[in-house]
């Protein structure tokens, strides 16, 4: 802490002698929340109230409000969305339910950055690659999302780093510290450039913390490099990033251990050492770039096309063995847009298809106390998926929408194990499923509209779901799918001051995917054959005050609320019959309620309280993780001055030190559910635009 007050010493008369920032970066604004938004969902480009679908948006400011090292607050607003961390940097997103099947990362939700796939072909996304200091804001789309972006019944999230063109070449610069708890330290920095027809930004992030548990410290660092050039007809962007992630992993503990003593790793157990003994860490070293290109060929034609590839390097220290993976994946698509408008219509017509590739070579050896042994099994495994859409959408006299999609999916894995005595490929093939989408939307007035959908989602299982953590090869698992009917109304009222969007839907499951742990652990998967997955959502923003002469410049409070009684459907195990029994991992309601509050001397404060109900930690709902409820509170000082900005926060998180558990592993063996968050924590920190 003392290096961290000294180096504000340093960076705040920099900051005050610096130069005026005029980009997109989320610097501080004064501007209503409540404006009006356009997004880019279904390529819609609309305003947010007029797309005929849940679509959920997060701006800077969403993200401005809890500490600059995770996203795992700001998504945990948005009604139907759940993110959850076992330990720093381990992370798991379910859109409506989804983390039924994700033991870690993100798996059944389609991940975009600027229109870039980070989702490869085998179902995985490392979104904790990502560092929140470079996003500008996301949109989400919650269910079924088939007909436009592939596999994933859980829907998917666009991420976006924008950037803006300038009349004249500018230069800029934005710095940051901060600290907390546990040993939190984070620095940033960024060279922005941009021109008439060119704009380029780099931005570097190094983060590291101890840990609020045995074994769970975390070191990130992130460079990334994004660029826009536009002429008349066409725009290119690219975005090329490299992090490299080191983070232990505590593992679950039991409820007992967990009272005892919540700072805990697993324990040994019998044969099993424990996470301290074996070093239980992952090493993620990952290169990715991209480009998307943009061409309109006439008044009524466009084409927009992208190609990524990326290498990454695995490691991952595990109790019973060490896990190297070599990973190669490359993806190209392209979509063809017909646009034509009237006075009184709008007919789109879009075509395309998207192409990914992965492969990898995955070997297990012994774990000796953090070091790789003897090799127990070695594997090669290929994994392709392509779809292939087609969507028009037609709107009638600014009343009526009108969207009809229809997509084919296709995914191969093929796998061989290298260290059996006669190797031979072992193909899956998913039969080629056909998902359409149906969806209108009826404008009772300028400002509020109901919408009805029905899509057709399915999952294939991800590869590390055919090939998990256990080592073997499980090709018999199924694809998931499911119907998802849904009708919503948003909008707002009171000359904008009240914005709301309310949504409720129906969503059946065959051939769910669950997790299961062995006696040692590890992880494998099973179909368990249906979900029934209905449920309610509600978001509201009141504008109390929006005045920048008043004292108080601006005053806004808001509220999420998820209700999910989900069940499972017809699933037995052996002689167990868990049908009817409450979706595991899934609490039956989610209350976000906050207040955002700003004066004209700069002064803010934004408060939140996170309530989440009980839920079950296996399928036969014989343990459940308590209920909690979660405070997040910080302040800050915003200031400008000589067209200078810099803002000066700090802030607590868990202000009522509840003692809870954010991730919990589900169906664990040996009654390890637990991962216990942080009690009452402090963050502080600066940043600078110059």
């Amino acid at each position: 802490m003392r290096l961290l007050f000294l180096l504000y010493g340093c960076c705040l008369p920099v900051c005050l002698l610096a130069q005026p920032k005029d980009s997109s970066r989320r610097s501080p604004s004064g501007d209503s929340v409540l404006q009006e938004i356009i997004v880019n969902a279904f390529l819609s480009h609309q305003y947010w109230k007029a797309v005929p679908a849940a679509v959920a948006i997060v701006m800077s400011k969403e993200i401005n409000r809890y500490s600059n090292t995770s996203l795992v607050a700001v998504l945990n607003t948005i009604p139907g969305l759940r993110m959850e961390e076992r330990s720093p940097a381990s992370y798991r997103l379910s859109v409506r339910g989804s983390l039924l099947r994700s033991p870690f990362g993100v798996r059944n939700v389609k991940v975009y950055w600027n229109e870039i796939p980070l989702t490869d072909a085998g179902g995985n996304t490392y979104l904790n690659l990502v560092d929140i200091n470079q996003l500008t804001g996301a949109e989400i789309i919650k269910g079924p999302a088939a007909s436009m972006y592939g596999a994933g019944t859980g829907g998917a999230l666009l991420l976006k780093s924008s950037q803006e063109l300038s009349p004249a070449s500018q230069n800029h610069f934005v710095a940051g510290l901060t600290g907390g708890s546990y040993g939190l330290f984070q620095q940033q920095s960024g060279w922005q450039y941009s021109s008439k027809n060119f704009a380029s930004a780099i931005q570097q992030t190094h983060q590291q913390s101890d840990g609020y548990r045995e074994q769970s410290a975390v070191r990130k660092e992130v460079l990334k490099w994004q660029g826009l050039w536009q002429a008349k007809k066409q725009q290119i962007k690219f975005l090329i990033f490299y992090t490299d992630l080191f983070y232990q992993t505590p593992g679950g503990i039991t409820l007992a251990q967990m009272q005892l003593n919540p700072k805990l790793s697993r324990q040994a157990a019998g044969s099993f050492p424990g996470s301290v003994q074996q070093k239980a860490a992952v090493y993620n070293k990952t290169f990715l770039g991209g480009i998307h290109h943009t061409v309109e060929l006439n008044d009524h034609f466009s084409i927009k096309s992208f190609f990524t590839g990326n290498r990454t390097a695995y490691a991952n220290s595990f109790i019973t063995n060490y896990e190297k993976r070599e990973e190669t994946n490359y993806g190209a698509g392209t979509n063809l847009i017909y646009q034509a408008k009237t006075t009184n219509s709008l007919f789109q017509w879009m075509n395309g298809v998207e192409w990914l590739y992965n492969h990898s070579l995955i070997s297990n050896f012994g774990n000796r106390s953090g070091i790789a042994d003897t090799v127990q099994f070695s594997d090669n495994i290929y994994a392709r998926q392509w779809f292939a859409f087609s969507q028009v959408q037609y709107a009638i006299h600014e009343k009526w929408n009108f969207t009809a999609g229809l997509s084919l999916n296709n995914q191969t894995f093929r796998f061989k194990r290298l260290t059996d005595p006669v190797p031979f490929f072992a193909d899956k093939k998913i039969s080629l499923v056909v998902t359409p989408r149906l969806a209108v939307l009826y404008r009772l007035t300028k400002n509020v509209s109901l919408y009805a959908l029905a899509a057709k989602g399915f999952s294939p299982p991800a590869l590390a779901e055919i090939r998990p953590s256990d080592g073997k090869y499980y090709g018999e698992l199924a694809a998931e799918y499911g119907w998802n009917y849904e009708a919503g109304i948003k909008g707002d009222l009171l000359n904008g001051h009240l914005q709301f969007d309310m949504a409720a839907y129906f969503f059946a499951v065959k051939n769910a995917i669950v997790r299961r742990n062995n006696a040692a652990g590890a992880e494998y998967f099973v179909n368990a054959g249906g979900t029934k997955q209905q449920g309610m959502e509600a978001l509201f923003k009141y504008q109390l005050i929006q005045n920048n002469r008043d004292f108080i410049s601006g005053w806004h409070i808001w509220s999420s609320y998820s209700y999910q009684p989900y069940r499972f459907e017809e699933y037995r195990q052996t002689t167990n019959n868990y049908s009817g029994n409450e979706l595991t991992g899934v609490p039956r309601t989610i209350w976000v309620s906050g207040m955002d509050l700003q004066t004209g001397k700069g002064i803010y404060m934004h408060v939140s309280l996170n309530a989440t109900a009980s839920l079950p930690l296996t399928d036969a709902n014989d343990a459940y993780a308590n209920a909690y409820q979660l405070v997040q509170l910080k302040l800050g000082f915003r200031r400008e001055q000589h067209r200078k900005k810099f803002d000066l926060f700090a802030g607590i998180d868990n202000l009522l030190n509840r003692h809870y558990s954010l991730g919990n592993d589900i169906n664990a063996a040996g009654k390890r559910y637990y991962n216990p968050a942080m009690g009452v924590n402090f963050f502080t920190g600066i940043q600078c635009w110059f």
